[in-house]
């Protein structure tokens, strides 16, 4: 049988760098502690260098478990307002997570910075509970619409 996946091309990495930089929330996949999965949606962002951060509550079960297994994956791309949701193009996100906590060096440099694209959270980023979660990403899976399937590497979403 012939793979459906396509050679990764300068196009994907443009569909694929553009769905993450258009993201304003995300679809998040955890291991809870059981062993069980979750997925949840969370706020999304890039921190300055281009890659992907949260806004998390340490009182969330997402993120109790991201704590107890940082790895974790997330979806960024919606489906447009017309036609088949399979047909829009969404890209999967393998990660694990690291924790930049609230009083932490650099945690006031990146509020400000996060709060640019995310006004609303003004209202609750100093909660001491609040921290930032950095998704290193080590692969990612485009589906770029019907029959239009790519894998990438870390490489391929690097910014610029």
């Amino acid at each position: 049988m012939t793979s459906p996946i396509r050679p990764t091309d300068d196009e994907a990495r443009a569909l694929a760098t553009g769905l993450i930089a258009k993201a304003r929330f995300a679809a998040l996949g955890v291991i809870m502690e059981a062993g069980t999965p979750l997925v949840t949606r969370v706020a999304f962002g890039l921190d300055p260098e281009g890659r992907p951060i949260s806004l998390v509550s340490s009182l969330s079960v997402h993120t109790r478990a991201l704590m107890a297994n940082p790895a974790c994956s997330l979806l960024v791309g919606e489906p447009g307002g017309k036609g088949d949701p399979l047909t829009h193009p969404r890209l999967s996100l393998i990660c694990r997570a690291s924790f930049l906590r609230h009083g932490e060096d650099g945690y006031g440099d990146l509020a400000a910075h996060y709060l640019r694209d995310h006004p609303k959270a003004k209202l609750y980023i100093g909660f001491a509970d609040f921290a930032f979660v950095r998704f290193q990403v080590s692969e990612a899976h485009l589906n770029g619409g019907f029959g239009k399937a790519f894998h990438l590497n870390a490489k391929d979403l690097s910014p610029g």
